[in-house]
């Protein structure tokens, strides 16, 4: 009898072993609250607020607002891309200046002329 309730404890055990970091834990955390809302919701007893809560992320507000988050999000990524590379052309160039400067025979690397 005792092999079968230990059983049962180590599998719900594994179930609910703590994340080893805090974002997979917060995620872990999402997914049990989810899971008790849902369970909430089929059986009719979730609150007003979670009832709200589901009906404002199916409306199209909200999935709006998401799509906007999305682009902006590209956006910055192709800002931060755009100044990488940048740097990278003024590096180009000033090697190429250098490079020009050394073969006409003036050899020296002032910057400040740059």
């Amino acid at each position: 009898m005792k092999k079968s309730s230990n059983t049962g404890s180590s599998d719900s055990s594994k179930l609910l072993r703590r994340a080893s970091t805090p974002e997979a834990r917060e995620n872990q955390l999402i997914a049990l609250a989810t899971d008790l809302a849902e369970r909430q919701l089929r059986e009719g007893t979730a609150s007003s607020q979670v009832i709200t809560h589901y009906l404002k992320l199916g409306s199209t507000k909200e999935k709006l607002e998401k799509e906007i988050l999305v682009e902006q999000r590209k956006l910055i990524k192709a800002k931060a891309d755009n100044i990488e590379s940048a740097k990278r052309s003024e590096e180009l160039y000033r090697s190429a200046l250098d490079a020009m400067r050394k073969y006409s025979g003036n050899g020296g690397t002032d910057d400040d002329e740059v």
